[in-house]
């Protein structure tokens, strides 16, 4: 098929609309019928020009659907936007070969169907078997037709873009507004303004307590505040089910703009009722006419938004910094998704744990470090409290069990005797069959329960108390070790931790980073110890970095330290060598079997 300018933005058109093979309509039908009437013919069609077809929306007197493009008359109509008139197939040079002319027409009259931005969609068309001509009155009527059937197009395609509930032009309206501002008016610095009736939670108790029509409501008070403060010439666009958007006026910089939200946000307040107390916020975006992306635009202006949560004023403007962190975070979310089943993306590390009495080695503590393809070594800092937060918890949790548990099995064959140490998050103690998987993987490997120490924080064990307790209670019974992590920066709830079965607590190293010259932290820390021995726990200090703390902590009784001082988490191969030249395995075994007992 011959190149047609602008033909993909026709059929972008075209597509737009949501046209093509749909149901029939009566209101098409109805066109059609007077078109066959005031011309006297059997056929006629709404036919619309896809790629590679014409598609008849309403069709009287032809039975199939459609037909191919290639020396359709309505494709002519649709590339010119003009009307069409052929007296007779036959005696047409181009089209005495096409497919009508082969089913027997021999006439064929078509007025364009054009949109507001002039392409042609193709064409009412009327059909018949006799030569003849359209008369000036005959092409005029069906002009008016082609109009109508655009009318009743605009008008279908209307109730697509504007929200039921606020009567205002949705977000799809407003994508394509902005693709209009920037034809007509590009390169003007403009901005966009979003705003969030709501948080989240407020939402969710308000339905709770008071059904959908709390939201209903309140969309509702918020449209009729927002119409009446905003005036008729500024368009309100409805872009989620609590969220509103506007372009601002051209001539207004950054600072009034803000001035002015802060009175659109008071009178949004005062116009709520005990029914519904809206917390409102509005963020602003800068944008570029014909530059900027419509959805980017919207998405950005939504991030501020969020922003503006956190602010006193709820008023915030878009930060890239804060934009690209955010990005950052969705990015790395997704590509871990993928590094779950890429084994040379993920391994795990391991930090030695040393007795303090003794020096020597009787366990260590597996890490997971993540290499990403393009960015290299992610801190685990940054990618673990994401993970942490969504569905990846559990497969993480299981790829590390599954790896440390292998590679334990494998010190374990080898005479190797240390217990390992593997995190566990909230999410896990959320399963209900979690203790079972960790059995399992230790029978799949061999090991012996007493050799796997499992470390939970406060506040994961305390996010669901009832089924964390459970959780922890079956592992327990299995023989697993547990440790409390980062023990004294959670809720440090000591009437519930005595009721824990772990048997061990890890002192936050935020406590033992200072201790050797913070005479308040030697006392903190000399409690906690004590307290913890009197509860019959084991203790473990975590961030030693010096030979005078790793003193202090046993002069104090603690009884294992971790941290740069002994070794940083080191590779495998690494690791084994640590541990071959610092002890022997005899005397590893030794004090492992002490450390069990």
């Amino acid at each position: 098929m011959m190149a047609i300018p602008n033909e993909e933005a026709r059929l972008d058109a075209l597509y737009k609309l949501n046209l093509l093979d749909t149901a029939p309509s009566e209101s098409f039908d109805r066109i059609t019928r007077m078109a066959t009437q005031i011309f006297g013919l059997p056929v006629s069609a709404v036919s619309l020009t896809d790629r590679d077809r014409q598609w008849f929306k309403s069709r009287v007197g032809v039975e199939h659907m459609a037909i191919p493009r290639e020396k359709a008359p309505c494709a002519q109509v649709a590339e010119s936007a003009e009307a069409f008139v052929i007296p007779d197939l036959l005696a047409d040079d181009c089209y005495q070969t096409s497919l009508l002319a082969k089913q027997g027409v021999r006439f064929y009259a078509g007025a364009p169907l054009v949109t507001r931005d002039g392409f042609g969609l193709g064409a009412l068309c009327v059909l018949g078997t006799e030569p003849r001509t359209a008369t000036a009155l005959e092409m005029a009527s069906l002009n008016d037709l082609a109009q109508m059937v655009m009318s009743q197009i605009e008008l279908q395609h209307a109730f697509g873009r504007v929200d039921p509930l606020s009567g205002l032009p949705n977000r799809t309206q407003f994508v394509d507004d902005l693709d209009d501002l920037g034809r007509d008016n590009p390169d003007q610095p403009r901005l966009a303004v979003l705003v969030d009736l709501a948080r989240a939670e407020q939402l969710n108790t308000g339905v709770r307590v008071m059904g959908s029509g709390y939201i209903d409501d309140m969309v509702q008070e918020a449209s009729r505040t927002l119409r009446g403060t905003l005036g008729p010439r500024r368009t309100i666009y409805h872009t989620a089910t609590t969220q509103f958007a506007f372009i601002a006026a051209p001539d207004i910089d950054v600072e009034t703009c803000l001035v002015q939200l802060g009175q659109l946000l008071e009178q949004l307040r005062a116009a709520s009722n005990a029914r519904f107390v809206m917390s409102a916020t509005t963020g602003v975006a800068p944008f570029v006419t014909g530059r900027t992306v419509p959805r980017d635009a919207l998405r950005t202006a939504q991030n501020a938004a969020l922003d503006a949560r956190a602010s006193e004023t709820g008023v915030s403007v878009y930060s890239s910094s804060k934009d690209g962190a955010h990005r950052r975070r969705f990015g790395l979310l997704n590509d871990f998704g993928a590094a779950l089943a890429q084994p040379d993306q993920l391994r795990l590390v391991f930090q030695p744990r040393i007795n303090l009495a003794t020096g020597i080695c009787v366990g260590a503590e597996a890490l997971l470090r993540w290499s990403h393809p393009t960015l290299g070594n992610v801190p685990p800092g940054e990618f673990i409290p994401i993970v942490e937060q969504t569905s990846l918890a559990r497969p993480t949790t299981a790829w590390v069990l599954n790896m440390g548990l292998q590679q334990l099995g494998a010190w374990c064959a080898a005479g190797k005797c240390i217990r390992l140490s593997l995190n566990v998050s909230a999410a896990n103690l959320n399963e209900a069959n979690f203790a079972k998987s960790v059995q399992l993987h230790l029978l799949k490997h061999r090991v012996s329960a007493a050799m796997l120490e499992l470390e939970v924080t406060e506040s994961a064990v305390m996010e669901n108390s009832g089924r964390a307790a459970g959780q922890l209670a079956a592992l327990n019974d299995a023989g697993v070790q547990l440790a409390i992590d980062d023990f004294g920066t959670g809720y440090s709830s000591l009437s519930y931790l005595q009721r824990l079965p772990a048997k061990v607590v890890k002192i936050d190293q935020s406590f033992i980073r200072n201790l050797a010259s913070d005479v308040r932290e030697q006392a903190l820390v000399r409690s906690m110890i004590s307290l913890s021995h009197d509860l019959d726990y084991r203790v473990v200090a975590e961030g030693i970095e010096t030979q005078g703390v790793a003193d202090l902590l046993a002069q104090m009784g603690c009884d294992e330290g971790q941290g740069y001082f002994f070794a940083r988490p080191m590779e495998l191969i690494n690791f084994e060598r640590w541990l071959d030249d610092h002890q022997n395995t005899g005397a590893a075994s030794c004090r492992s079997k002490a450390y069990r007992a």
